[in-house]
C-alpha cells in the first residue's frame, strides 16, 4: 500500500523534500495572511486578492493588476481558511510522497506546479464562459494533479500499483469529486483541471528522456 506513510520524521525529510516545501511554503503564507488579518470575520476577498489569489474581477481598487499571470501560480499556495490548509496539507503530506520518488524531486515538483496552473487555467476559462465572479485560492488543483498521476499509473502501469492502492485512488478521485460538487463555493474545474493536467504530465513525462527513469 503506497498511501500508508511509515517514515519517520527525518526518513520523510530526506525521501520528500520537495513536498515537506510545498507544505511549508503553503503554512508561512497562511501565518503571514492570517497575521495581516486576512480570515478577520469582517474580511473580503481583497484580502485574498492583495497576496496573489486568482480572480476574474477587473479593476478591484487598491489591488492592482488582478489579471497578473502570476497569479495563476500564487494562488496555488494560498487557503481560505486554516480548515483548508489543514485539509489540503495532509492531502499533500500522506497521498503525494509516492509521486515524489517515482519521478524525482523536479520532475514531481514540475508535474505539482504545472497541474496547479493548468487547474486555473481551466478555472479561468470556465468561469469566464459561464460569465460568473471568482476569486479562488488553494493547493486543490495541484493535488488533484497528482491523483490523475495516480489515476494513470492504476490504468496504464497496473504493476506499479498494488490493488489496494488502485482501489484507494478510485476511491479518493470519486469521493472527492462528489464532496467538489456538493459543498457550495468549491472551485470544481479546479478539480477537474487538475486530473487531467496530471494524468497528461504523468504520461508526458515518462516518455521524456530526463531525469530519472520510472521502475
Amino acid at each position: 500500500m503506497i498511501f500508508v506513510r511509515y517514515e519517520k520524521w527525518n526518513q520523510y525529510l530526506k525521501f520528500y523534500p520537495v513536498t515537506v516545501l510545498f507544505v511549508v511554503i503553503n503554512v508561512v503564507m497562511f501565518i503571514i495572511m492570517a497575521l495581516d488579518g486576512t480570515y478577520r470575520a469582517e474580511a473580503s476577498g481583497a484580502a485574498l486578492l492583495k497576496y496573489g489569489a486568482l480572480s476574474n474581477v477587473v479593476g478591484f481598487p487598491g489591488i492592482g493588476d488582478v489579471e497578473s499571470p502570476w497569479r495563476y501560480l500564487t494562488s496555488i499556495f494560498l487557503h481560505g481558511s486554516f480548515e483548508h490548509l489543514l485539509f489540503n496539507c495532509f492531502a499533500i503530506l500522506v497521498f503525494l510522497p509516492p509521486l515524489e520518488r517515482l519521478l524525482g524531486h523536479i520532475r514531481y515538483a514540475v508535474l505539482y506546479l504545472l497541474s496547479g496552473v493548468i487547474a486555473n487555467l481551466i478555472s479561468m476559462g470556465a468561469y469566464e464562459r459561464a460569465g460568473e465572479i471568482f476569486i479562488s485560492v488553494g493547493a486543490s488543483g495541484a493535488i488533484y494533479g497528482g491523483y490523475g498521476a495516480f489515476l494513470y499509473l492504476a490504468l496504464f502501469q497496473r504493476q506499479k500499483m498494488d490493488k489496494a492502492s488502485r482501489q484507494t485512488i478510485y476511491i479518493l478521485l470519486v469521493m472527492g469529486l462528489i464532496f467538489s460538487f456538493a459543498t457550495p463555493n468549491v472551485n470544481i474545474w479546479a478539480h477537474l483541471g487538475g486530473i487531467l493536467g496530471g494524468f497528461f504530465l504523468y504520461g508526458l513525462m515518462i516518455r521524456l528522456p530526463l531525469g530519472r527513469k520510472i521502475g
